[in-house]
Protein backbone atom coordinates (compact mmCIF):
# COMPACT_ATOMS: atom_id res chain seq x y z
CA UNK A 1 0.00 0.00 0.00
CA UNK A 2 1.17 3.22 -0.99
CA UNK A 3 1.59 5.76 2.25
CA UNK A 4 1.66 8.52 0.09
CA UNK A 5 -0.61 10.79 -1.56
CA UNK A 6 -1.51 8.67 -4.88
CA UNK A 7 -3.04 6.62 -2.10
CA UNK A 8 -5.01 9.19 -0.75
CA UNK A 9 -6.35 10.30 -3.86
CA UNK A 10 -7.27 6.92 -5.20
CA UNK A 11 -9.41 6.52 -1.70
CA UNK A 12 -10.85 9.51 -2.44
CA UNK A 13 -12.09 8.77 -5.89
CA UNK A 14 -13.40 5.31 -3.94
CA UNK A 15 -15.37 6.95 -1.82
CA UNK A 16 -16.83 9.63 -4.36
CA UNK A 17 -19.06 6.87 -5.69
CA UNK A 18 -20.56 6.24 -2.64
CA UNK A 19 -24.08 8.21 -1.48
CA UNK A 20 -23.73 10.77 0.63
CA UNK A 21 -25.46 9.82 4.06
CA UNK A 22 -22.62 6.75 3.26
CA UNK A 23 -19.88 9.06 3.20
CA UNK A 24 -20.59 11.51 6.30
CA UNK A 25 -18.40 10.44 9.17
CA UNK A 26 -20.52 9.66 12.11
CA UNK A 27 -19.86 11.83 15.50
CA UNK A 28 -21.02 11.26 18.81
CA UNK A 29 -20.98 13.73 21.37
CA UNK A 30 -21.71 12.70 25.11
CA UNK A 31 -21.90 15.43 27.97
CA UNK A 32 -24.30 15.17 30.84
CA UNK A 33 -25.16 18.87 30.08
CA UNK A 34 -27.79 19.66 28.10
CA UNK A 35 -26.73 23.45 26.57
CA UNK A 36 -23.16 21.83 26.48
CA UNK A 37 -24.69 19.58 23.87
CA UNK A 38 -27.17 22.34 22.65
CA UNK A 39 -24.30 24.78 21.55
CA UNK A 40 -22.07 21.92 20.27
CA UNK A 41 -24.76 21.36 18.15
CA UNK A 42 -24.89 25.14 16.52
CA UNK A 43 -21.29 25.93 16.49
CA UNK A 44 -21.26 22.42 14.00
CA UNK A 45 -23.95 23.12 12.16
CA UNK A 46 -21.70 24.53 9.10
CA UNK A 47 -20.81 20.81 8.69
CA UNK A 48 -23.76 19.30 8.55
CA UNK A 49 -23.04 18.02 4.97
CA UNK A 50 -19.71 16.24 6.12
CA UNK A 51 -20.89 14.84 9.44
CA UNK A 52 -23.70 13.48 10.77
CA UNK A 53 -23.64 14.32 14.31
CA UNK A 54 -25.16 12.26 17.51
CA UNK A 55 -26.06 13.24 20.75
CA UNK A 56 -26.37 11.62 24.37
CA UNK A 57 -26.87 12.75 28.13
CA UNK A 58 -24.70 9.87 30.00
CA UNK A 59 -22.49 7.29 28.46
CA UNK A 60 -25.25 4.35 28.95
CA UNK A 61 -27.16 6.42 26.29
CA UNK A 62 -24.21 6.74 24.31
CA UNK A 63 -23.40 3.02 24.13
CA UNK A 64 -26.98 2.28 23.37
CA UNK A 65 -26.52 4.57 20.33
CA UNK A 66 -23.36 2.71 19.29
CA UNK A 67 -24.82 -0.26 19.64
CA UNK A 68 -27.66 0.49 17.05
CA UNK A 69 -25.33 2.15 14.46
CA UNK A 70 -21.57 2.30 13.84
CA UNK A 71 -19.36 5.45 15.31
CA UNK A 72 -16.66 6.91 13.40
CA UNK A 73 -15.41 8.98 16.11
CA UNK A 74 -16.79 9.83 19.75
CA UNK A 75 -16.81 12.44 21.76
CA UNK A 76 -16.98 12.58 26.01
CA UNK A 77 -16.82 14.99 28.36
CA UNK A 78 -14.67 13.28 31.61
CA UNK A 79 -16.90 14.68 34.37
CA UNK A 80 -20.28 12.78 33.94
CA UNK A 81 -22.15 10.70 36.66
CA UNK A 82 -22.83 7.42 36.68
CA UNK A 83 -20.28 7.02 34.24
CA UNK A 84 -17.65 9.33 33.70
CA UNK A 85 -15.73 9.62 30.54
CA UNK A 86 -12.91 7.65 31.23
CA UNK A 87 -14.79 4.90 32.30
CA UNK A 88 -16.62 5.46 28.55
CA UNK A 89 -14.04 5.38 26.82
CA UNK A 90 -12.71 2.02 28.15
CA UNK A 91 -15.95 0.70 27.67
CA UNK A 92 -15.97 1.92 23.77
CA UNK A 93 -12.56 0.57 23.24
CA UNK A 94 -13.43 -2.58 24.46
CA UNK A 95 -16.72 -2.89 22.67
CA UNK A 96 -16.62 -1.10 19.81
CA UNK A 97 -12.00 -0.89 19.53
CA UNK A 98 -11.89 0.56 15.67
CA UNK A 99 -13.96 4.38 16.97
CA UNK A 100 -11.97 7.19 17.69
CA UNK A 101 -11.80 8.28 21.37
CA UNK A 102 -11.59 11.76 21.51
CA UNK A 103 -11.44 13.90 25.26
CA UNK A 104 -13.70 17.14 25.10
CA UNK A 105 -13.32 18.65 28.88
CA UNK A 106 -12.95 21.43 30.77
CA UNK A 107 -11.08 21.67 34.10
CA UNK A 108 -11.17 17.59 34.73
CA UNK A 109 -9.15 16.69 37.62
CA UNK A 110 -5.47 15.11 37.23
CA UNK A 111 -6.38 11.56 38.30
CA UNK A 112 -9.44 11.36 35.69
CA UNK A 113 -7.31 13.05 33.06
CA UNK A 114 -4.05 10.00 33.45
CA UNK A 115 -7.14 7.36 33.68
CA UNK A 116 -8.28 9.21 30.17
CA UNK A 117 -4.75 8.95 28.75
CA UNK A 118 -4.60 5.11 27.64
CA UNK A 119 -7.93 5.05 26.60
CA UNK A 120 -8.07 8.39 24.66
CA UNK A 121 -6.61 9.04 21.14
CA UNK A 122 -6.98 13.10 21.12
CA UNK A 123 -7.67 15.62 23.89
CA UNK A 124 -9.27 19.18 23.14
CA UNK A 125 -9.97 21.47 25.75
CA UNK A 126 -13.57 23.97 26.23
CA UNK A 127 -13.96 26.20 24.55
CA UNK A 128 -12.98 24.77 21.09
CA UNK A 129 -13.95 26.43 18.24
CA UNK A 130 -14.92 24.83 14.87
CA UNK A 131 -11.86 25.07 12.68
CA UNK A 132 -9.88 23.44 15.83
CA UNK A 133 -12.34 20.82 15.63
CA UNK A 134 -12.45 20.15 12.28
CA UNK A 135 -8.93 19.87 11.78
CA UNK A 136 -8.53 16.99 14.23
CA UNK A 137 -11.81 15.32 12.89
CA UNK A 138 -10.17 15.52 9.16
CA UNK A 139 -7.05 14.26 10.09
CA UNK A 140 -8.16 11.26 12.03
CA UNK A 141 -10.51 10.32 8.78
CA UNK A 142 -7.67 11.22 6.52
CA UNK A 143 -5.45 8.53 8.72
CA UNK A 144 -8.09 5.70 7.58
CA UNK A 145 -8.18 6.73 4.32
CA UNK A 146 -4.50 6.09 4.22
CA UNK A 147 -4.17 3.45 5.96
CA UNK A 148 -7.62 1.73 4.46
CA UNK A 149 -7.06 -1.93 6.00
CA UNK A 150 -9.76 -2.50 8.83
CA UNK A 151 -7.92 -5.49 10.63
CA UNK A 152 -5.59 -3.17 11.01
CA UNK A 153 -7.07 -0.06 12.38
CA UNK A 154 -8.77 -1.97 14.79
CA UNK A 155 -5.47 -3.52 16.18
CA UNK A 156 -4.13 -0.19 16.53
CA UNK A 157 -7.00 1.76 17.82
CA UNK A 158 -7.10 -0.70 20.67
CA UNK A 159 -3.70 -0.58 21.67
CA UNK A 160 -3.26 1.98 24.85
CA UNK A 161 0.59 1.57 26.11
CA UNK A 162 3.56 -0.18 24.75
CA UNK A 163 6.56 -2.12 26.51
CA UNK A 164 9.82 -0.57 27.29
CA UNK A 165 12.99 -2.63 28.20
CA UNK A 166 12.74 -3.83 31.78
CA UNK A 167 15.93 -2.27 32.91
CA UNK A 168 14.29 1.19 31.75
CA UNK A 169 11.17 0.84 33.85
CA UNK A 170 13.07 -0.01 37.17
CA UNK A 171 15.45 3.06 36.29
CA UNK A 172 12.22 5.39 36.00
CA UNK A 173 10.71 3.81 39.19
CA UNK A 174 13.59 4.23 41.20
CA UNK A 175 14.12 7.74 39.86
CA UNK A 176 10.54 8.57 40.49
CA UNK A 177 10.12 7.19 44.49
CA UNK A 178 13.28 9.22 45.07
CA UNK A 179 12.92 12.44 47.36
CA UNK A 180 15.28 14.01 45.26
CA UNK A 181 13.84 13.20 41.48
CA UNK A 182 14.86 15.63 39.32
CA UNK A 183 13.27 16.65 36.20
CA UNK A 184 16.81 16.66 33.97
CA UNK A 185 16.87 12.82 35.14
CA UNK A 186 13.77 11.64 34.75
CA UNK A 187 13.76 13.59 30.97
CA UNK A 188 17.17 11.72 30.21
CA UNK A 189 15.47 8.43 31.02
CA UNK A 190 12.29 8.96 28.89
CA UNK A 191 13.69 9.94 26.08
CA UNK A 192 15.92 6.77 25.92
CA UNK A 193 12.97 4.84 25.01
CA UNK A 194 10.10 4.96 22.19
CA UNK A 195 7.09 3.94 24.22
CA UNK A 196 7.97 6.09 26.85
CA UNK A 197 8.38 9.07 24.50
CA UNK A 198 5.62 8.42 22.85
CA UNK A 199 3.13 8.47 25.49
CA UNK A 200 4.78 11.43 26.86
CA UNK A 201 4.61 13.62 23.64
CA UNK A 202 0.81 12.67 23.23
CA UNK A 203 0.06 14.02 26.79
CA UNK A 204 2.30 16.97 26.31
CA UNK A 205 0.66 17.94 22.76
CA UNK A 206 -2.53 17.62 24.01
CA UNK A 207 -4.77 20.16 24.12
CA UNK A 208 -5.25 19.64 27.92
CA UNK A 209 -2.07 21.08 28.30
CA UNK A 210 -2.45 24.34 25.76
CA UNK A 211 0.59 25.03 23.52
CA UNK A 212 1.27 27.84 21.97
CA UNK A 213 3.46 25.24 19.52
CA UNK A 214 4.18 21.91 18.97
CA UNK A 215 6.67 19.68 21.10
CA UNK A 216 8.59 17.46 19.13
CA UNK A 217 11.62 16.79 21.81
CA UNK A 218 10.87 14.67 24.63
CA UNK A 219 12.92 16.26 27.44
CA UNK A 220 11.04 19.47 26.45
CA UNK A 221 7.44 17.44 27.31
CA UNK A 222 8.47 15.86 30.02
CA UNK A 223 10.02 19.61 31.40
CA UNK A 224 6.79 21.05 30.59
CA UNK A 225 4.09 18.36 32.06
CA UNK A 226 6.11 18.01 35.36
CA UNK A 227 6.82 15.87 37.77
CA UNK A 228 3.55 14.97 39.39
CA UNK A 229 2.08 14.49 36.17
CA UNK A 230 5.05 11.91 35.00
CA UNK A 231 4.23 10.19 38.06
CA UNK A 232 0.54 10.02 37.93
CA UNK A 233 1.11 9.00 33.62
CA UNK A 234 3.60 6.20 35.12
CA UNK A 235 1.95 5.02 38.13
CA UNK A 236 -2.40 4.89 36.81
CA UNK A 237 -1.37 2.92 33.74
CA UNK A 238 1.63 1.06 34.32
CA UNK A 239 2.38 2.04 30.90
CA UNK A 240 6.24 1.17 30.74
CA UNK A 241 5.93 -1.97 32.50
CA UNK A 242 8.15 -4.64 30.49
CA UNK A 243 6.89 -7.93 28.61
CA UNK A 244 8.71 -10.65 28.11
CA UNK A 245 10.07 -11.14 24.17
CA UNK A 246 9.10 -14.57 23.92
CA UNK A 247 5.58 -13.55 23.61
CA UNK A 248 6.22 -10.90 21.02
CA UNK A 249 6.48 -13.16 18.10
CA UNK A 250 10.32 -13.47 19.18
CA UNK A 251 10.97 -9.95 18.23
CA UNK A 252 14.16 -8.60 20.83
CA UNK A 253 12.84 -5.24 22.58
CA UNK A 254 15.91 -4.64 23.75
CA UNK A 255 16.86 -4.86 20.40
CA UNK A 256 15.04 -2.39 18.51
CA UNK A 257 15.49 -0.14 21.42
CA UNK A 258 19.14 0.08 21.05
CA UNK A 259 18.56 0.67 17.05
CA UNK A 260 16.08 2.84 17.73
CA UNK A 261 18.99 4.93 20.20
CA UNK A 262 21.91 4.49 17.10
CA UNK A 263 18.95 5.83 14.58
CA UNK A 264 17.91 8.76 16.69
CA UNK A 265 21.46 9.55 17.94
CA UNK A 266 22.57 9.69 13.95
CA UNK A 267 19.68 11.69 12.84
CA UNK A 268 20.79 13.88 14.97
CA UNK A 269 24.43 14.42 13.67
CA UNK A 270 23.43 14.25 10.14
CA UNK A 271 20.84 16.97 10.79
CA UNK A 272 23.73 19.08 13.04
CA UNK A 273 26.23 18.34 10.31
CA UNK A 274 23.50 19.81 7.72
CA UNK A 275 22.96 23.05 9.67
CA UNK A 276 19.28 21.87 10.00
CA UNK A 277 17.17 24.56 12.29
CA UNK A 278 16.49 23.27 15.74
CA UNK A 279 13.36 22.17 15.47
CA UNK A 280 14.57 19.59 12.01
CA UNK A 281 17.03 18.09 14.70
CA UNK A 282 14.84 17.67 17.54
CA UNK A 283 12.31 16.35 15.36
CA UNK A 284 14.73 13.96 13.46
CA UNK A 285 16.12 12.96 16.58
CA UNK A 286 12.81 12.08 18.23
CA UNK A 287 11.21 10.22 14.72
CA UNK A 288 14.53 8.20 14.77
CA UNK A 289 13.82 6.57 18.50
CA UNK A 290 9.76 6.41 17.56
CA UNK A 291 10.79 4.99 13.95
CA UNK A 292 9.91 1.22 14.76
CA UNK A 293 7.44 1.88 17.16
CA UNK A 294 5.58 -0.24 14.69
CA UNK A 295 7.04 -3.36 14.79
CA UNK A 296 6.13 -3.17 18.79
CA UNK A 297 2.08 -2.79 18.14
CA UNK A 298 2.40 -5.72 15.53
CA UNK A 299 4.74 -8.19 17.62
CA UNK A 300 2.52 -7.31 20.40
CA UNK A 301 -1.00 -7.68 18.99
CA UNK A 302 -0.27 -9.82 16.19
CA UNK A 303 2.88 -11.97 17.72
CA UNK A 304 2.10 -15.26 15.59
CA UNK A 305 2.01 -13.45 12.35
CA UNK A 306 4.64 -11.47 13.02
CA UNK A 307 6.90 -14.63 13.48
CA UNK A 308 5.93 -15.93 10.46
CA UNK A 309 6.70 -12.53 8.57
CA UNK A 310 10.18 -12.42 10.16
CA UNK A 311 11.00 -16.01 9.26
CA UNK A 312 9.48 -15.24 5.78
CA UNK A 313 11.92 -12.22 5.24
CA UNK A 314 14.81 -14.62 6.75
CA UNK A 315 14.22 -17.44 4.25
CA UNK A 316 13.26 -15.17 1.29
CA UNK A 317 15.83 -12.47 1.74
CA UNK A 318 13.28 -9.91 1.68
CA UNK A 319 13.02 -6.71 4.18
CA UNK A 320 10.80 -6.96 7.21
CA UNK A 321 8.86 -4.60 5.98
CA UNK A 322 8.25 -6.11 2.25
CA UNK A 323 6.79 -9.68 4.33
CA UNK A 324 4.82 -7.52 7.16
CA UNK A 325 2.61 -6.59 4.08
CA UNK A 326 2.93 -9.61 2.53
CA UNK A 327 1.05 -11.14 5.49
CA UNK A 328 -0.66 -8.34 7.46
CA UNK A 329 -1.21 -6.07 4.76
CA UNK A 330 0.59 -2.84 5.81
CA UNK A 331 4.51 -2.31 7.37
CA UNK A 332 5.59 -1.41 10.95
CA UNK A 333 6.58 2.14 9.41
CA UNK A 334 2.67 2.72 8.39
CA UNK A 335 1.44 1.18 11.37
CA UNK A 336 3.53 3.29 13.60
CA UNK A 337 2.85 6.34 11.81
CA UNK A 338 -1.02 6.01 11.99
CA UNK A 339 -0.31 4.96 15.80
CA UNK A 340 1.44 8.21 16.36
CA UNK A 341 -0.65 10.63 14.40
CA UNK A 342 -3.81 9.23 16.06
CA UNK A 343 -1.85 10.16 19.26
CA UNK A 344 -1.38 13.92 18.03
CA UNK A 345 2.38 13.64 17.69
CA UNK A 346 3.42 16.31 15.57
CA UNK A 347 3.35 15.91 11.50
CA UNK A 348 6.71 15.86 11.00
CA UNK A 349 7.67 12.89 13.28
CA UNK A 350 4.72 10.77 11.78
CA UNK A 351 5.81 11.38 8.34
CA UNK A 352 9.50 10.36 9.25
CA UNK A 353 8.22 7.03 10.47
CA UNK A 354 5.83 6.55 7.79
CA UNK A 355 8.41 7.05 5.06
CA UNK A 356 11.46 5.63 6.82
CA UNK A 357 12.30 2.73 4.31
CA UNK A 358 10.54 4.65 1.12
CA UNK A 359 11.09 8.89 1.54
CA UNK A 360 10.40 9.06 -2.35
CA UNK A 361 6.82 8.01 -1.90
CA UNK A 362 6.64 11.38 0.63
CA UNK A 363 5.82 14.82 -1.03
CA UNK A 364 8.83 16.71 0.47
CA UNK A 365 11.47 18.35 -1.98
CA UNK A 366 13.46 19.58 0.61
CA UNK A 367 16.04 17.89 3.27
CA UNK A 368 13.53 17.38 6.36
CA UNK A 369 13.24 14.53 9.38
CA UNK A 370 12.52 12.05 6.83
CA UNK A 371 15.63 12.73 5.27
CA UNK A 372 17.64 11.94 8.48
CA UNK A 373 15.74 9.16 9.56
CA UNK A 374 15.84 7.24 5.93
CA UNK A 375 19.28 7.34 5.94
CA UNK A 376 20.52 6.90 9.67
CA UNK A 377 18.37 3.63 9.61
CA UNK A 378 19.91 2.13 6.38
CA UNK A 379 23.76 3.28 8.02
CA UNK A 380 22.73 1.45 11.07
CA UNK A 381 20.93 -1.83 9.09
CA UNK A 382 23.93 -2.32 7.40
CA UNK A 383 26.69 -1.36 10.43
CA UNK A 384 24.69 -4.30 11.94
CA UNK A 385 24.98 -6.39 8.45
CA UNK A 386 28.46 -5.79 8.39
CA UNK A 387 28.60 -3.69 5.01
CA UNK A 388 31.29 -1.52 5.06
CA UNK A 389 31.25 -0.09 1.57
CA UNK A 390 27.93 -0.14 0.57
CA UNK A 391 24.26 0.70 2.42
CA UNK A 392 21.95 -1.12 0.40
CA UNK A 393 18.72 0.30 2.16
CA UNK A 394 19.01 3.82 0.82
CA UNK A 395 16.83 5.09 -1.15
CA UNK A 396 18.83 6.30 -4.47
CA UNK A 397 15.74 8.01 -6.67
CA UNK A 398 14.95 10.07 -3.39
CA UNK A 399 18.70 11.33 -2.93
CA UNK A 400 19.07 12.32 -6.51
CA UNK A 401 15.94 14.01 -6.30
CA UNK A 402 17.70 16.27 -3.36
CA UNK A 403 20.58 16.48 -4.81
CA UNK A 404 22.28 14.37 -1.90
CA UNK A 405 23.78 10.95 -3.66
CA UNK A 406 27.54 12.56 -2.92
CA UNK A 407 27.18 12.67 0.65
CA UNK A 408 26.39 9.04 1.34
CA UNK A 409 30.35 8.70 2.08
CA UNK A 410 30.01 11.93 4.31
CA UNK A 411 26.90 9.97 6.12
CA UNK A 412 29.35 6.68 6.53
CA UNK A 413 32.37 8.63 8.10
CA UNK A 414 29.58 9.58 10.52
CA UNK A 415 28.31 6.90 11.40
CA UNK A 416 31.65 5.03 11.91
CA UNK A 417 32.63 7.91 14.09
CA UNK A 418 29.94 8.25 16.26
CA UNK A 419 29.99 4.19 17.26
CA UNK A 420 33.69 4.54 17.55
CA UNK A 421 32.83 7.37 20.28
CA UNK A 422 29.78 5.41 21.71
CA UNK A 423 25.92 6.23 21.12
CA UNK A 424 25.38 9.11 23.40
CA UNK A 425 22.36 8.58 25.51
Amino acid sequence: MNWGMQAFQEHTAKTQSRTAETMKTQILFVDDERNVLDGLQRMLRVFHDEWEMHFALSGPEALAIMAAKPIDIIVADMRMPEMNGAQLLTEVMRRHPGTIRIVLSGHAGQDLIMRSVGVAHQYLSKPCDPETFKSTVMRATQLRALLDNANLQRLVSELGTLPSPPMMYYELADELRSPEASIQKVAQIVSRDPAMTAKVLQLANSALFSRLREVSNPREAVSYLGLERIQHLFLSLHAFSHFESAKWGGLSIDGVWEHSMATAALSKRISESARADKWVTDASFTAGLLHDIGKLTLASRLPNRYRKAASRAQTNGVPQWQAERELMGASHAEVGAYLLALWGIPNPIVEAVAFHHHPSQSLGRTISPVTMVHVANALDHAREAGNVESVPGLDGEYLARLALTDNVGIWQRQSRELFQQGVPE
